[in-house]
């Protein structure tokens, strides 16, 4: 578990890292301000939900790779998916149907935190 999402959480965080380039270098003039906006969105909750996966890891690490804690990488990076994915969906393609995900993503990275938090607090 640990190196897995250790792996997981580090390209997580290049990959944003990498958008954010694209995003101030080539969709400046293509998009509108507002999506700008929206893309640099998921750019910031992807990066800081990539350091989140690697804390997790790290928890893994020091007290073990319990259920929670397996738990909290797996909502953690489907939350990413949903969460900034669907903001890049949205900026990108103005389709209303990646809105209602947004949501969804945001309520896989709460749950993941809360995992993590009792992932933390007692290993199984």
């Amino acid at each position: 578990m640990v190196r897995k999402y250790a792996m997981i959480g580090a390209f997580v965080a290049l990959l944003a890292v990498v958008l954010g380039a694209f995003g101030a270098h080539m969709l400046e003039e293509r998009i509108s301000e507002d999506d700008l906006k929206t893309f640099e969105t998921g750019v910031r909750y992807q990066m800081y939900h990539g350091l989140g996966i690697l804390l997790v890891a790290l928890l893994g690490d020091r007290f073990g790779s319990g259920k929670k804690l397996i738990w909290a990488g797996r909502l953690l990076v489907i939350g990413v998916i949903l969460f900034s994915g669907s903001l890049y969906g949205l900026s990108l393609t103005g389709l209303a149907f990646f809105g209602p995900i947004t949501p969804l993503g945001g309520v896989s990275i709460i749950a993941g935190w809360i995992c993590a938090i009792l992932g933390a607090r007692k290993t199984e």
